[in-house]
């Protein structure tokens, strides 16, 4: 995915400022695709330029005042064409992953307490997502035209398992902190 695609998606969803999408992205998109405030406005920039998006009319004096943003037709059917075209997995390029194998080789020392810690921010983030869940798709409320977004937000949990069963069986691996690895 890339930055473009992903502005263009919040702005199909509701017309913004750049203020508003950072904050979006800080609360949902960037959950999957994070973005700095200055790479959100130079983006806007760029989409603004090639014809995908345009600074709605102000009503007042524009010097000094947000600028809000929406996508036009050409954004549209940008978006359009890239969702229905080709993607290959991105490989998974994970620090923690070559810390592992670096381990395998020099020894384990001081990696239980890294691993620890990232267990406990896997457990944060799931118990998060699993807040979101809750609050935003309850089993009662039929999930319609929102299914595909609760389907992200499950694709979300279900990595935050799998690092929180990948990382317990890591420390049992590595073993006391005492050195009896």
């Amino acid at each position: 995915m890339s930055l473009p695609h992903a502005i263009l998606t919040a702005l199909l969803e509701k017309p913004s400022s750049g203020l508003e999408l950072a904050r979006r992205f800080d609360r949902s998109i960037g959950y999957f695709w994070s973005a700095t405030h200055q790479q959100i406005y130079r983006e806007l920039g760029k989409l603004e330029k090639s014809g995908h998006i345009r600074a709605l009319p102000s009503e007042g004096p524009t010097r000094g005042q947000r600028k809000e943003y929406a996508a036009l037709p050409a954004g549209r059917d940008e978006l359009t064409a890239w969702v229905a075209g080709p993607g290959d997995p991105r490989p998974v390029r994970d620090p923690l992953l070559l810390r592992m194998r670096a381990a395998a080789v020099v020894g384990s020392g001081g990696l239980r307490d890294e691993l620890s810690r990232h267990l406990a921010l896997h457990r944060e983030q799931l118990a998060e997502y699993e807040a979101i869940e809750r609050r935003d798709f309850p089993p009662e409320r039929d999930a319609g035209p929102d299914r595909l977004r609760h389907l992200v937000l499950q694709g979300g949990i279900g990595l935050e398992t799998f690092w929180i069963a990948w990382l317990t069986e890591a420390l049992d691996a590595v073993g006391e902190p005492d050195g009896t690895d």
